[in-house]
């Protein structure tokens, strides 16, 4: 099964448009959405942003999403946010928001609710998708501070699923494994960044770029 994993759309007014092409040039399947779809609303947006994808969409909210998306999201597509769900013969987990931030922004969760909120979905996980990243790992800001999750970290160590896909830091876009756990921020699709995920027996990632 081929995906195609957004993040930190932000917004974008044309995101719709040369979202259909990439999926067109890569004959994705679905879409997975990592929150951040708008900038802080209006929830027309994430609605209208949803339902015009024409693919199943796999969604959580992200930090700068308002109150009331989770709920669109899972009147539009299907809500991945504290959510297990069975995938292409893998265990889906995901969770929406970011741990605390310098902004305040509309979805934070301190690192004990992220904690115990997620840890008893955890068990036997192997794609965690996530807004926030894990602490270290794709989470390096300009300044060169590391900003993830140290919950998310904890978990992704103790329970070691195959794969994790984050954004929220536009600038860590990249591919990486460690310890043997492969991960992903696919970049801004502000800036028209994706990313593709194909599952067969093994799960293969690559970064994508928009043409126009």
């Amino acid at each position: 099964m081929r995906f195609i994993v957004l993040s930190d759309i932000h917004g974008r007014a044309d995101a719709t448009d040369w979202i259909r092409q990439l999926v067109s040039e890569n004959s994705a399947d679905a879409l997975l959405v990592l929150g951040d779809i708008s900038h802080f609303g209006p929830l027309t947006y994430i609605e209208g942003f949803l339902t015009n994808l024409n693919l199943p969409v796999y969604a959580i909210p992200g930090n700068c999403d308002p109150p009331g998306t989770l709920e669109v999201i899972r009147r539009t597509a299907t809500a991945l946010h504290l959510t297990r769900i069975d995938i292409s013969e893998r265990v889906f987990v995901g969770v929406g928001g970011s741990n605390p931030t310098i902004f305040d922004t509309p979805f934070e969760l301190s690192e004990d609710e992220l904690d115990a909120s997620l840890e008893p979905l955890m068990e036997g996980v192997d794609i965690l998708i996530t807004h926030a990243p894990p602490y270290g790992i794709n989470d390096t800001t300009p300044s060169g501070q590391h900003v993830g999750s140290t919950a998310l970290r904890r978990l992704v160590d103790l329970y070691r699923p195959e794969l994790v896909l984050s954004g929220h830091i536009h600038e860590a876009r990249g591919i990486v494994e460690v310890g043997g756990i492969k991960y992903m921020n696919p970049g801004a699709a502000r800036d028209g960044l994706a990313g593709l995920m194909d599952i067969d027996d093994d799960i293969h990632l690559k970064l994508l770029e928009s043409h126009q």
